[in-house]
């Protein structure tokens, strides 16, 4: 179901929200589903179920715009990304389905759990692929792709569709774990977490509940966001800064997790 909420003062601060989330968010590849729940549900008060659909809906410009202008750069592996999406299609639909069995409270919950987790798990591969070398071509072994991207594919769609967080941190992780090499994995990654929004926010249009005016607001920063952050990659040598941004981004995770687990 679609519906337009009444407007809040508050919602004045989504734009930039969504600025900052779709700048970073397109810069490394991350979309920014793991910024969207828990800010409208801790900070706006918004329901849980309807804060994971919004949160699709108000994601799709970062992957779609971010993904295009890093095609454009020759920054996306396209066939790594639709092996992966292929599975997180799945994954999605599945995901869709399990938070029809969820209550709020205990969707918050399980939300934050899934962030420390992955975090956590985020942090080990970092120190784990510090002794590897990474390889500067985007060629891959599709042999070794398919076993893991089936996995992790899967996994971002499955939370995908149940938290609305877009299945981040597993799309990442599976791209680092098929040693991707760094200059490819925003790409690649935001193209994957296109794919498997549309598929969840296909499920959550028949099943879920979203709100257009949080939508509106969102995007109006997440469209600026989009275009500027693959523009700045360009620019910045971000290879040196590998470890030092996949730290950034699991701490901030971790953050988030510990959040909904204790309020």
């Amino acid at each position: 179901m679609i519906f337009h909420s009444s407007f809040q003062n508050s919602y004045l601060w989504l734009p930039l929200i969504g600025l900052i989330v779709g700048f970073v968010g397109s810069m490394i590849g991350g979309g920014g589903g793991f910024v969207f729940p828990p800010a409208l549900m801790l900070i706006f008060k918004v329901p849980a179920h309807v804060a994971v659909a919004t949160s699709l809906a108000a994601t799709l410009p970062i992957c779609l715009l971010g993904a295009a202008a890093h095609y454009n750069k020759g920054n996306l592996n396209v066939s790594t990304g639709l092996t992966f999406g292929l599975a997180g299609i799945i994954g999605a639909l599945s995901g869709v389905i399990v938070i029809r069995w969820l209550t709020p409270d205990q969707l918050e919950n399980a939300f934050g759990i899934y962030l420390t987790l992955l975090a956590l798990f985020m942090i080990f591969v970092n120190n784990k692929d510090k002794s590897k070398t990474r390889k500067t071509s985007q060629s891959i072994s599709l042999s070794r792709v398919i076993p893991k991207s089936s996995f992790f594919g899967f996994t971002g769609g499955l939370i995908s569709g149940t938290f609305g967080t877009s299945g981040t941190a597993p799309v990442l992780a599976g791209l680092l774990a098929i040693n991707l090499p760094l200059k490819f994995v925003a790409g690649t990654s935001l193209m994957i977490i296109f794919i498997n929004t549309v598929s969840a926010l296909a499920g959550h249009l028949i099943l879920g509940v979203i709100d257009l005016t949080l939508v509106l607001f969102l995007t109006i920063g997440t469209i600026i966001g989009a275009l500027a952050g693959p523009k700045l990659t360009t620019v910045i040598k971000i290879g040196s800064k590998e470890g030092l941004i996949r730290y950034a981004f699991a701490s901030l995770i971790l953050v988030f997790g510990v959040v909904m687990i204790i309020f």
